[in-house]
């Protein structure tokens, strides 16, 4: 009779974790550790340079890499807040799996919580150039990366207007 329960029980846990939403992979808010940097991965270990002041936020995202969800509202995956430090920030953003991802990030100056087009920075993977005609959202095909199991390392350098 154990055995039953505990197969309906692990039938039940199946079948709603295969019901769970789609989109319950999105919008993990988590706190900044170096430890999966310093492990196996998958992660980016993200070197931030050209940081105008130390007030204010830096929110690192990191987008599935397609161009459904690049830059798109609520649909990264994972999110670090860090107060701003002038100059060069190292972060390291965990990967969930293997696969095209995208990293943006944004330095709110005043720490607003809005976008200042003329004050806040703005930086992404493979640092793509930003001008007025893309309006700092240059493709997706511009800033994917692809990881497999490894910590891949990150140079990406914030601009300002």
């Amino acid at each position: 009779m154990t055995k039953k329960i505990l197969r309906l029980f692990a039938v039940a846990a199946i079948a709603v974790g295969l019901s769970a939403p789609a989109n319950a992979q999105f919008r993990n808010e988590i706190r900044h550790s170096v430890a999966p940097c310093q492990g196996s991965g998958p992660a980016v270990w993200m070197q931030v340079t050209n940081i105008e002041g130390s007030g204010g936020t830096m929110r690192f995202q990191l987008y599935p890499g397609t161009s459904a969800d690049w830059l798109e509202s609520g649909r990264w995956i994972n999110r670090i807040e860090l107060p701003a430090r002038s100059g060069t920030m190292m972060v390291c953003m965990p990967v969930p799996r293997p696969g095209n991802y995208a990293i943006a990030i944004r330095h709110d100056k005043n720490g607003n919580g809005r976008t200042d087009i003329t004050r806040d920075g703005g930086g992404m993977s493979n640092n793509p150039s930003i001008n007025i005609f893309n309006l700092g959202k240059p493709s997706i095909d511009k800033t994917r990366f692809t990881i497999g199991r490894e910590v891949l390392p990150m140079s990406i350098r914030m601009r300002y207007m």
